[in-house]
């Protein structure tokens, strides 16, 4: 083994991790450096410590045999086999997550796994040299990672490591944070006033949505784009900002309030108190990254963002761009700094808030974004949303199932969905399809929608909400990652979903379900069930949830039923 690892072209090889030596294990071709360990949890589940002075390495090996794709919680991280040689994965605190998986023929995991820390260098591919598929992952000083290569569909052994990566962990979920939202954004940008503001929430409580997120240009009355107005966070364009919220608050919505947490624009206040303290500059924005290896730079940011909830009355927070922190050479920390770890100092910042935001509502949300997903921010997040894909569907499907598969019990919100104005109400349901297993947020100007365009989105709001705890608490099954999951399952109690992407047979199979729901967002009206037995009722209602036909079914001998696109096939049986 030792010869053909040397064969290996690397040119992004780490310095200061060598000295790998084979482990005896069963399963996966193990090498490791430091003093090492293995223990076997589970029938092809081992977990693999090691700790030594420097850097630390574990590296193993599996047959590349009926391998599909490589799965990892990044945006368009999935969906093909990179090469051995292929750059390694930084994640930190703030960015990423370690985990990824081998995905094989029939959606199995050839191999799985985690690490315990978040900040890990990680490489994966395929060996050319050997068809095979190498894992390492590396760190300083210690390091535990968990491989699973029980043959089990991929989505459960992600499930199994997610739920390691929880144990012990406190996280609050209030159970607003999974109600459908409006967002402000795609919208609005910048244009945000409160008569604008009120009229898209009481708008939008019609249709099912319960929050609002009111985003970028609350704090300056420039609408050029640009982040040059950030850091001191002033109400601008929402006067009486308390009373505006409290109207919001008497249609029965709640309202979220963005930040761009690290930076300090150079046009602000805080610039001159706090300029002192960068991290980074970011001369295209307009502003710095602010260091929150600080005290002074965690108790300003704190203060600012907490108003919020403290003073205004909001019910929590949109902070965004936590990923700049995520610096590989961070300046050296001065004298004024308390720590000199980056990632502690992001770690004390976010707990700062959170811990201020529910003292003073205990169901205070707080949203993060895709790429911070890292399992140690769970304690100060209450959502995850995917980063921005506007009008991409497909991308909006395969960036909320990745990040459920990552995110354990922290809820993952879509994308703003937006659409054009002569959108038709089959594909405005497509693209609600498209996020079904997780929350949707809506970004659009309510007054403006025909009223087919307003059944569509109420129907299938009201969906999203009937079957809350199957869509976003059930076990997920997504199929073919390689092919940017053209069919999803969630099962959960009586109630199995599906969401079809494709002209694909539905199995329909097992005896423990009441409701079956089948949605159609593929041009293809044909739903063939498969697997099934005894009788049903099936009802098919269209995008705009009218009932276009209802019937018995035998399921042994179903012949395909029609259902419109962007439509909804329930089954029901006793």
């Amino acid at each position: 083994m030792s010869e053909t690892v040397k064969e290996i072209w690397e040119p992004h090889a780490p310095a200061g991790a060598g000295g790998l030596r084979p482990l005896g294990a069963e399963g996966p071709a193990l090498r490791a450096n430091g003093t090492a360990s293995i223990r076997t949890l589970a029938d092809g589940v081992v977990e693999v410590s090691t700790e030594g002075p420097g850097q630390v390495r574990i590296e193993w090996r599996v047959p590349c045999v009926d391998a599909t794709a490589l799965w990892t919680p990044e945006p368009r991280g999935t969906g093909w086999l990179p090469a051995a040689w292929s750059a390694p994965r930084r994640t930190r605190l703030a960015a990423g997550a370690p985990i990824a998986a081998l995905v094989g023929t029939g959606d199995v995991a050839l191999c799985a796994f985690a690490a315990e820390r978040p900040d890990v260098l990680a490489g994966a591919g395929v060996v050319e040299e050997t068809g095979e598929f190498r894992f390492w992952a590396q760190a300083e000083g210690r390091l535990t990672v968990r491989i699973d290569t029980s043959g089990r569909h991929f989505a459960r052994c992600l499930a199994d490591l997610t739920a390691w990566w929880g144990s012990g962990r406190t996280v609050d979920i209030p159970d607003a944070a999974r109600l459908p939202a409006y967002s402000t954004w795609y919208s609005m940008h910048q244009d945000v006033t409160p008569e604008r503001i009120e009229t898209q929430a009481a708008l939008g409580k019609e249709l099912g949505l319960d929050v609002i997120i009111v985003d970028d240009g609350w704090m300056t009355a420039d609408r050029t784009r640009g982040y040059a107005h950030c850091g001191d966070w002033e109400p601008v364009s929402l006067p009486d900002t308390a009373e505006h919220v409290r109207r919001v608050h008497d249609l029965g919505v709640r309202y979220l309030l963005w930040y761009a947490l690290p930076f300090i624009g150079k046009d602000s206040a805080a610039h001159r108190k706090l300029g002192r303290h960068a991290l980074a500059d970011e001369p295209k924005l307009g502003a710095i990254v602010a260091d929150p290896r600080y005290p002074e730079v965690r108790d300003f940011l704190a203060d600012r963002l907490a108003r919020a909830v403290e003073e205004w009355g909001m019910d929590g927070l949109k902070v965004d761009f936590v990923d700049r922190f995520a610096h590989a050479d961070p300046p050296a920390a001065g004298p004024e700094a308390d720590c000199a770890d980056l990632d502690e100092g992001v770690e004390r910042l976010l707990a700062a808030i959170r811990r201020r935001v529910t003292a003073a509502q205990p169901e205070a949300m707080v949203e993060y974004r895709q790429p911070y997903v890292s399992p140690g921010l769970w304690p100060y997040v209450t959502m995850i949303r995917a980063t921005d894909c506007p009008l991409g569907g497909q991308e909006n499907r395969q960036r909320t199932v990745d990040l459920r598969l990552a995110a354990g019990p922290v809820p993952v919100h879509s994308d703003m969905l937006m659409w054009h104005p002569a959108e038709p109400p089959e594909q405005i349901a497509c693209h609600l399809i498209d996020v079904l297993f997780a929350v949707p947020q809506i970004s659009v100007d309510l007054a403006a929608q025909r009223p087919e365009q307003r059944e569509a989105l109420a129907f299938w709001l009201g969906v999203f909400r009937t079957h809350l705890d199957t869509l976003q608490r059930g076990e997920l099954r997504p199929a073919r990652p390689d092919l940017g999951y053209p069919m999803v399952t969630a099962l959960g109690g009586e109630t199995v979903a599906v969401a079809r992407y494709a002209a694909l047979p539905v199995d329909a199979s097992g005896t423990g379900w009441r409701t079956f729901l089948v949605a159609n967002a593929d041009a293809d009206p044909d739903v063939r069930l498969v697997g099934g037995s005894g009788t049903a009722v099936a009802t098919v209602q269209d995008a705009r949830g009218r009932t276009v036909r209802r019937g018995e079914v035998e399921l042994e001998r179903a012949e395909p039923i029609p259902v419109p696109r962007g439509g909804l096939l329930t089954l029901r049986r006793g």
